[in-house]
């Protein structure tokens, strides 16, 4: 297997991609890599990572796709840049997957127009894992698609329970579509008439109907299933929460001297607490339904975040992610909704 890496998107690239590409190495060790950037910064980089240099080749970019270019002017303008041709060996065939933390919507304009979409998906999505109660879930989309339709939403369950096989290694995923209520009558129209058609449907995966905000924590299902603009949305107030915790914690542990014994005797519970939280274990947000795999990284990340998205497009191709798709929607290919629902949200 071969994974592309843009060596030049991120924060703190490239020695932070670097760094996370020899740790991806040293764990999946039969993986090549291609490093496509700079190449003088990267010889001498790459040269102090022994085992990496053994399975990794650089491929020369003259360019590179800042955090503020706009996604056309990265799509028509900087067609030599680490980005574009690291997508452009997934689209040749020299590698099965691309790995980014540049630019995210430079990201999805060049992945959409470069790989295209699979065959009976109207458009991509993104879709991540958090940590819940019960272990971990995910959610899609988070922010590709603001408006969604109910043929996008039916579309979004069937990646993401592919994701949720193959990446997290559950083999048949509860789904779960997120509303104001858990009535069939509740929500907008789009949302009523994607549930009736995934209840009437018979797939490799269990759809559990309904879902609400306040199960998401919970993890009621594997795969909460939304528009771009609510998972987004929910993204954001996740991490924000989390920050927010994590400052009342240490303001509390700090007030005293008695706080601060205590927070010595829970240091290991907490230190437990924390890691579970990290978001450098669940780094790597995917754009599904694309002809290749294709995952970001988040800008701010280190070489553990960095390597960790590096596993997440490994395992994306060894679990025959994109052909777990097609047969899902070759299953409801035929289905049709209800005299009584809007005609415009139909699949055909």
């Amino acid at each position: 297997m071969t994974i592309a890496l843009d060596t030049m998107g991120g924060d703190n690239a490239p020695s932070m991609v670097l760094d996370g590409a020899a740790t991806a190495s040293r764990q999946h060790p039969n993986v090549r890599f291609l490093l496509f950037g700079d190449e003088a910064a990267l010889a001498g980089m790459l040269a102090e990572h022994p085992r990496l240099s053994k399975n990794a080749e650089i491929r020369h970019a003259p360019e590179v796709v800042a955090p503020d270019d706009k996604p056309s002017h990265a799509l028509r303008r900087l067609t030599k840049s680490s980005m574009r041709l690291a997508i452009d060996s997934v689209h040749t065939g020299e590698s099965q997957g691309v790995v980014s933390a540049g630019n995210t919507g430079a990201l999805m304009a060049i992945s959409k127009v470069i790989l295209k979409t699979q065959e009976g998906i109207d458009r991509p999505a993104m879709i991540s894992y958090f940590p819940t109660i019960r272990g971990e879930s995910s959610m899609v989309d988070l922010g590709a698609n603001i408006e969604c339709d109910a043929n996008n939403l039916v579309q979004f369950a069937i990646m993401g329970a592919a994701f949720a096989r193959s990446v997290m290694g559950i083999e048949r995923p509860t789904v779960g579509l997120l509303n104001v209520g858990s009535e069939d009558l509740k929500g907008h129209e789009e949302v009523r008439a994607a549930n009736q058609i995934l209840k009437k449907s018979i797939f490799d995966f269990d759809y559990h109907g309904f879902v609400e905000g306040n199960n998401i924590g919970e993890g009621l299902v594997d795969v909460f299933v939304t528009d771009g603009f609510t998972g987004n949305a929910v993204l954001k107030t996740t991490e924000g929460t989390a920050r927010m915790v994590k400052a009342y914690l240490i303001a509390a542990f700090k007030r005293s001297w008695a706080s601060r014994l205590g927070y010595m005797l829970a240091k290991p519970a907490l230190d437990a607490f924390a890691a579970k939280l990290d978001p450098r274990q669940y780094d790597g947000a995917m754009f599904l339904g694309l002809n290749g795999v294709v995952v970001k990284s988040h800008g701010s990340t280190d070489a553990e975040g960095f390597a960790n998205a590096v596993g997440v497009a490994i395992d994306m191709v060894m679990g025959e992610f994109n052909e777990r798709i097609h047969a899902n929607l070759e299953l409801v290919g035929d289905q049709s909704l209800p005299e009584d629902a809007a005609p415009q949200s139909a699949l055909s």
